[in-house]
């Protein structure tokens, strides 16, 4: 069967959304060889990245497949921009006591807004598995929440010792992680059809195209510290950012040895296609005060705390009924769900093959000292 076929089984001819993991998961057990099944990747879950066998490359190859499709392509993109299972009944919680932890982020309303907290200290708030589950919850939970008009993303205070107690947008992926095999080849699939493009999108509504309708706040960013790989790619879906006077951002992929989600995509709308590549394939640094800096950051400030405040206020002084409409004519103009469809189907692809290139493990040897490193 192609994959194209294994998925209109999996979904009962597209009737039923399954968000990525799950599909893979089904697609292993019900056609057997398609996918690794769950003891190849329970076996190869301890092995650090060196030893892996690359087994979950075909998971990519097969995604890569499905949105190349058009059909099951968009399909898939939209059951990846509907509310997680779990973020229901969290938002019951939040609705009643105005906040919730969540581990990895958390979610507290402050008068119009729900503020996103990235948090992860000990890695300078770096995303890992510990991270993505409760960030795409939170954005669910922050995005649902009936009492609030708009949302802030911003990091947590750190731990770090070079960085204890200041607070950080925040690093990247946990390369430590990366380097000790604790990173699976799903995360950056997961992450990007999800809690980064639900920032991009919004949530979808399950009877109704994503590009019609969808539930949309406009985002505020608060870049502190810096904004580093991952972190510099979710600066690009955001409305409105805030950036400390000495804040910068960085797109590190290329010492890292992987392809740096969306911003590929989405940067070039920022800076232009030179300064774009320049980012991506020669890490050059943007600091957010630099012309170019200001090409991404809406606004340079001292003090954030009073500059969330005036900016939510700013944003909701004469209501927000238009924002969701104006953000999605923004986006028919420079990203449509096909556009994005289509670069996820080349970034499921190549990713696999990064993942597991022995290119990936010099990189971080040499560059990031990972084979000292402690989890």
């Amino acid at each position: 069967m192609t994959p194209t076929e294994i998925y209109d089984a999996l979904t009962d001819g597209r009737r039923k959304f399954v968000r990525v993991d799950e599909l893979c998961y089904r697609a292993a057990e019900r056609f057997s060889g398609v996918l690794p099944g769950a003891a190849d990747l329970a076996a190869e879950a301890p092995r650090m990245q060196k030893d892996k066998r690359g087994i979950e490359a075909a998971q990519g190859y097969f995604l890569s497949a499905l949105l190349a499709d058009p059909a099951a392509g968009s399909h898939l993109c939209h059951a990846m921009l509907l509310p997680m299972a779990g973020s229901q009944p969290k938002l019951a919680q939040f609705e009643e006591q105005g906040s919730v932890d969540l581990g990895g982020a958390r979610v507290e309303r402050q008068g119009k807004a729900a503020i996103v907290t990235m948090n992860n200290p000990r890695f300078l708030n770096a995303e890992d598995e510990s991270t993505l589950e409760p960030l795409e919850m939170a954005i669910d939970i922050a995005l649902m929440d009936r009492m609030s008009e708009v949302c802030v993303l911003r990091g947590a205070t750190v731990t770090h010792t070079r960085h204890a107690g200041k607070r950080l947008f925040g690093a990247g992926i946990n390369l430590t992680h990366l380097y000790q095999g604790k990173i699976r080849y799903l995360w950056y699939i997961v992450r990007d059809l999800g809690l980064v493009n639900k920032l991009y999108r919004g949530l979808a509504k399950p009877d109704v195209s994503p590009e019609v309708d969808s539930i949309e706040k406009l985002w505020i960013g608060a870049v502190e510290g810096f904004a580093i790989g991952g972190h510099c790619q979710t600066v690009l879906t955001l409305d409105y950012v805030l950036a400390m006077q000495d804040a910068y951002m960085t797109l590190p992929a290329r010492k890292e040895g992987i392809i740096p989600g969306a911003a590929n995509l989405r940067l070039e709308r920022f800076v232009g296609a030179r300064i774009a590549r320049q980012a991506v394939l020669a890490e050059r640094r943007i600091d957010c005060a630099s012309a170019e800096g200001q090409m991404i950051v809406d606004e340079l400030v001292d003090d954030m705390d009073a500059a969330i405040e005036r900016t939510v206020e700013k944003l909701t002084g004469s209501g927000v009924v238009s924002g969701a409409g104006n953000r999605r004519a923004f986006r028919i103009a420079e990203e449509p769900l096909d556009s994005f469809r289509r670069y996820m189907s080349v970034y499921a692809r190549e990713q696999a093959q990064c993942h597991f290139s022995p290119a990936l493990i010099a990189n971080l040897e040499r560059n990031w000292n990972a084979a000292s490193r402690r989890a």
